[in-house]
């Protein structure tokens, strides 16, 4: 690990390839702007978090039935605020998608797509590029409004500086549901391990690796919530140290597919309170692409309760605003070294009819035995630190935002 810090101490940072994240509203809240929140919940939203992590349930679920690889799973992006931007084919065909850790494939839509979602985004025309290669299967992904269809086909892609060749992607040709229509993105590229890929072939993190275009196998992620469309950025290759204080904290990933690594417990105001009476600890999945904190629903009703939040009729739960900064401190465990969230960082604030509401940043998840109970720490969790996913060693590293540390946007 020495020979791993000196390197980047060297000044090879500059070697790192940097993609910029840029943050915008959520679906959720333009849906609630649109007053339209209510009704979409009420149709999907018992559904969010089972068919995201669908891999750890049983198996006993009707699967759509295609000639290629199929899934059923709900990708559910409603609260995705961090976005960047790839290319693909030559010319070059700009997308904005979401860097997803709790996914594996790369998606966009096609120029033959024929919803109304698709209408509304940037699409993949395949007739304009030169380096275009048709696979010819197909694949689909179910989310909680239906089944995202589309052919699998191979091109180059360009991530920040860095091209990747020959890489395998969907081109979606129908997506389900309004929350398509609203999303600021475009699709998706997934960052987590290829176990958990559902299109046949290598995960883009994969091919840099493959193809050398990487010093190290090693991605990291700097989020910043600070009300500005500034989002961070994403980093290949390594880390850069200045955006963050040492040590790293390194938690082994415990089973390959999501960045799935072992909680030793959570506090509320420095009280062990949930994930600790088993000596094993519980399971937490380190997720990009979901803003909130998900735990078992028993431990996260206790735990609304414990910061006085308050139900609604379509899950949230919603605190007064006055109150935010005498909230209880939150911390979770990892690896003997405690992260604490406070109020400010653990609420979400929003406006609504020209008045703040503030909702709780936690969420109910169930994941039943043996894979469960799990708890998923998203990006209300990683705007507040420096998460380092090593491939290498098969590990995330974790280390607190330095104070002091300036990206230029």
């Amino acid at each position: 690990m020495r020979t791993f810090l000196i390197l980047f101490s060297l000044g090879f940072v500059e070697s790192l390839i940097r993609v910029p994240l840029s943050r915008a509203p959520s679906v959720r809240s333009k849906l609630r702007a649109a007053e339209q929140l209510q009704e979409f919940m009420r149709e999907h939203e018992p559904d969010f978090y089972s068919r995201r992590y669908a891999q750890c349930f049983p198996p006993a679920r009707d699967f759509i039935r295609l000639p290629g690889k199929s899934v059923e799973r709900l990708y559910s992006f409603m609260d995705a605020q961090f976005f960047g931007e790839i290319s693909l084919g030559n010319p070059q065909q700009n997308f904005t998608v979401i860097f997803d850790t709790g996914s594996s494939d790369l998606w966009v839509p096609s120029s033959y797509c024929v919803s109304q979602a698709c209408a509304m985004h940037h699409k993949f025309k395949a007739f304009k590029s030169s380096t275009y290669t048709h696979d010819g299967r197909v694949f689909g992904i179910h989310y909680g409004s239906g089944h995202l269809l589309g052919v699998m086909a191979r091109e180059q892609l360009m991530v920040g500086s860095l091209t990747v060749q020959n890489q395998i992607f969907g081109e979606a040709v129908y997506e389900p549901g309004f929350a398509f229509v609203m999303a600021h993105f475009d699709g998706v590229l997934g960052l987590g391990f290829p176990q958990l890929a559902e299109e046949m072939g290598s995960p883009v993190f994969d091919s840099m690796i493959a193809q050398n275009s990487v010093d190290e196998p090693v991605f990291s992620f700097y989020l910043r919530n600070n009300g500005s469309g500034f989002g961070g950025e994403l980093l290949f290759g390594g880390v850069d140290e200045t955006l963050f204080v040492p040590p790293i904290n390194w938690v082994s990933v415990t089973q390959k597919g999501y960045w799935q690594i072992k909680m030793d417990g959570v506090k509320v105001q420095g009280a062990l309170s949930f994930c600790y009476r088993s000596s094993h600890g519980c399971q937490a999945v380190v997720d990009t692409g979901t803003s909130l904190i998900g735990g078992p629903s028993r431990d996260i009703l206790m735990l609304q309760q414990f910061i006085g939040a308050t139900p609604t009729a379509i899950g949230e739960y919603l605190l007064d605003c006055a109150r935010i900064s005498s909230l209880p401190v939150v911390s979770f465990l990892l690896n003997d070294v405690e992260y604490s969230l406070t109020g400010e960082q653990y609420v979400r604030r929003e406006i609504l009819n020209n008045n703040e509401i503030c909702i709780s940043g936690f969420q109910s998840i169930d994941v039943p035995s043996p894979a469960g109970p799990m708890w998923i720490l998203g990006d209300v969790f990683l705007s507040q630190f420096y998460s380092i996913y090593d491939r290498g060693h098969n590990r995330v590293g974790f280390a607190h935002l330095s104070p002091t540390s300036k990206i230029i946007t």
